[in-house]
């Protein structure tokens, strides 16, 4: 059923992905949903929980940071993966109803990079309010653009396809170097 819902998500978006468009692909009735999943929010978190499962770590470098790097990149990665990722994950956030091992994994890694748990745990928000944002944008621009909407009054402006991975790592980086910067704060004082 979740395939299904995955599915119906990568190849119309998040607004045709209804209860019964979902039992129609599933050649059974909508009540027959509901027994499963409640309702719709719980059947978000479900494919929520999914996307990001599928932040397979990518393998960490020598350097500072380096895992945290991975986590971000990772996570971004799946997010990018389908369709409207990122509001279905940054949606059941809001509500608490699942998708929290995306904060959970970045905080690890950002612990792993050598930073106190709980710094690790606060930056681990920031750092997923972040990814989730810029994923968020890159997904918008990326629907505008298969629908040949520009928006020549921005000059350019704005997240374009072909930097937005360097503006991501810069973004990530930019949040790395505030959480040294902090620790060296401690360390001196």
């Amino acid at each position: 059923m979740a395939r299904a819902a995955l599915r119906i998500l990568d190849d119309d978006g998040l607004p045709d992905l209804t209860m019964r468009r979902l039992a129609a692909s599933l050649d059974v009735q909508p009540s027959a949903l509901y027994w499963h999943f409640p309702n719709k929010q719980t059947l978000l978190a479900e494919l929520a929980d999914r996307i990001v499962a599928q932040a397979a770590p990518r393998r960490a470098g020598a350097d500072a940071g380096s895992h945290t790097r991975a986590a971000a990149f990772a996570l971004r990665d799946a997010l990018l993966a389908y369709r409207d990722g990122a509001e279905v994950v940054s949606s059941t956030l809001a509500l608490g109803l699942g998708a929290a091992s995306a904060r959970e994994g970045l905080a690890d890694a950002i612990a792993a990079d050598g930073f106190a748990r709980t710094d690790a745990d606060r930056a681990a928000t920031a750092l997923l309010h972040f990814v989730m944002g810029h994923v968020s944008h890159e997904q918008q621009r990326l629907q505008y653009d298969s629908l040949g909407v520009v928006a020549p009054e921005a000059g350019g402006a704005g997240l374009g396809a072909s930097g937005s991975a360097d503006d991501f790592a810069f973004g990530v980086d930019l949040l790395i170097g505030g959480l040294q910067a902090a620790r060296a704060r401690v360390s001196e004082g």
